[in-house]
């Protein structure tokens, strides 16, 4: 026997991590700084660190109560009800989450290109077919309504990216309304705000109070560190949340993450830091980079450096593990997450020097 057929589903190629580059370069790990995958450059919150050594004598037990505390928690922080809030294993589970709500085989989606590869990965995965939208480089990759609703052709879900990855541009919210009210009452409209807390912009969370066709994507995996527990959440419109009990997988949030998010929601010290010194960082990647960039509202800086894979492979060589962005449709592109000072500076001189050889 075979599986289905798989030929028009794409694979998810996440960045280079340390161990295997160390491994393949034949150096020790602390001598890599790697900025490819928009982590925390801080880490996890130390508090969250200390609840999942605390709750790990408890992994017998199945999350219910824990994860009844973190939703608890997180309706609180948006005020809204707790039915509104699903959580799933990471930002991507809770986009599954709304497509297997939401998607009948198929119905289309209509997604940003350049754009994040698990949108359209998610609806195929449940029998959907997909649309595109494009943001131009020539219009420095600015999200407007115009951009999304031209494109638009009737779609059950509409993904759009603020900020953006891996370009950091941003939607107003005046933008997602206008696209809410223009496109058809069936159509859902999925704001995916995983770099909201690296924003000065609000959360697109106050359409929900007048809205039924909206619902908002957020993640502990970037401005709370805790990519590697898989912790994530959709806040949905009120008058269809109760989906969310047909359709969830069984405990998809584990015990661990749970603990540590709600750990995480407390430890504000953590989030701010983080958030300033991201904000320091594309500052300074803007200022003394030898490179075209993008202003961005997230934790990296898009940079237009000629052959991407070139310069990233010399980077690597060099110790500083950047993303080749072709996987994006921008083969002359990186996408540089902020690091600390010390990391960020590093990975400016590294690329300074190759983009400089590369011009020569």
């Amino acid at each position: 026997m075979e599986p289905r057929d798989l030929s028009s589903h794409t694979v998810y190629r996440a960045g280079r991590g340390i161990e295997e580059v160390a491994r393949e370069l034949g150096i020790d790990p602390g001598d890599l700084v790697k900025l490819a995958s928009n982590e925390n450059m801080f880490g996890p919150s130390p508090a969250a660190v200390d609840a999942i050594r605390s709750s790990a004598e408890g992994m017998h037990s199945y999350p219910k109560a824990s994860h009844a505390d973190l939703v608890a928690r997180i309706a609180d922080h948006w005020d809204c009800e707790t039915e509104q809030v699903w959580l799933g294993n990471g930002g991507d589970g809770a986009l599954d989450c709304l497509a297997r709500a939401m998607l009948d085989p198929g119905q289309r989606v209509l997604v940003p290109n350049p754009g994040f590869a698990y949108y359209p990965m998610s609806a195929r995965y449940h029998h959907g077919t997909v649309a595109e939208y494009s943001l131009s480089k020539a219009d420095d990759f600015a999200q407007t309504a115009e951009t999304v609703l031209e494109d638009y052709d009737g779609e059950r879900i509409v993904y759009l990216t603020s900020p953006h990855n891996p370009t950091g541009a941003e939607f107003s919210t005046d933008a997602v309304r206008e696209i809410a009210e223009d496109t058809d009452e069936q159509t859902l409209v999925v704001v995916d705000e995983a770099y909201g807390e690296f924003s000065d912009r609000p959360s697109k969370r106050s359409l929900l109070a007048d809205r039924d066709d909206i619902a908002i994507l957020r993640t502990f995996s970037k401005a709370y560190g805790l990519a590697g527990v898989r912790i994530g959440y959709a806040i949905v419109p009120e008058t269809w949340a109760d989906a969310y009990a047909r359709i969830n997988t069984p405990f998809s949030a584990s015990e661990l993450a749970c603990r540590a998010a709600l750990a995480a929601m407390d430890d504000d010290e953590h989030v701010r830091k983080s958030v300033e010194t991201a904000a320091w960082a594309r500052e300074y990647i803007y200022d003394e980079l030898a490179a075209d960039t993008w202003k961005s509202a997230g934790n990296f800086v898009l940079a237009e450096v000629g052959d991407a894979e070139a310069v990233t492979d010399a980077a690597q060589e060099q110790g500083v593990i950047l993303r080749d962005c072709s996987s994006f449709g921008l083969p002359d592109c990186v996408r540089i997450t902020c690091g600390t000072r010390e990391d960020t500076r590093r990975a400016v001189d590294t690329l300074n020097g190759i983009v400089e050889v590369t011009e020569a």
